[in-house]
């Protein structure tokens, strides 16, 4: 998959599976009244994603969503559905602001993919996306899909794609919450 040292494409990876998760992270931090550090967060990873579009990094929202990510999973209730995934995002999270310093980093893409993956497989009910019968499945192709449209496509066509799983990941959310 992804080399084991900074890149681009390790880091676009990382970032749109964050956006990805993200939106059932969108429902679940609605539902837990922990919106704020949700937008809060996703606003950091809006700066990573305009700047591997070739924008300036923000560092302050960088921060705020370093920040936020630390705290979220410890400030979302335990007895809600979906406590063991808000674990993997933020982690995802952690990881993704960390590969954009890469003299600093101690992680490294692959790693914080399978933070991804972890946060899937934790998902706490049975789901039906097309074909797949668990959100683990589901994430494994995400990936593959992702790293091969954008080799072959660009950033324009990874972006485009992740908004569409983010909108399943939504709607997966909003079945398990009601």
């Amino acid at each position: 998959m992804v080399d084991e040292t900074f890149d681009a494409v390790g880091e676009a990876l990382c970032c749109a599976a964050t956006i990805r998760l993200g939106g059932a992270m969108e429902v679940l931090t609605e539902r837990s009244s922990l919106f704020d550090a949700y937008a809060s967060i996703m606003a950091g990873v809006e700066s990573i994603r305009a700047f591997l579009d070739g924008q300036e990094l923000d560092d302050d929202l960088l921060g705020s969503a370093f920040a936020e990510s630390w705290s979220l999973d410890a400030r979302y209730p335990a007895g809600l559905p979906g406590h063991a995934f808000v674990g993997g995002w933020t982690r995802l999270v952690f990881g993704t602001v960390v590969l954009t310093r890469p003299k600093q980093q101690n992680i490294v893409a692959v790693q914080t993919l399978g933070f991804a993956s972890e946060a899937a497989a934790a998902w706490p009910s049975v789901v039906r996306i097309g074909s797949f019968d668990s959100l683990a499945r589901f994430e494994v192709t995400c990936q593959r899909e992702a790293e091969d449209r954008l080799r072959k496509d660009g950033l324009p066509a990874l972006w485009a794609l992740t908004e569409d799983w983010s909108k399943q990941y939504r709607q997966v959310a909003e079945q398990v919450l009601g």
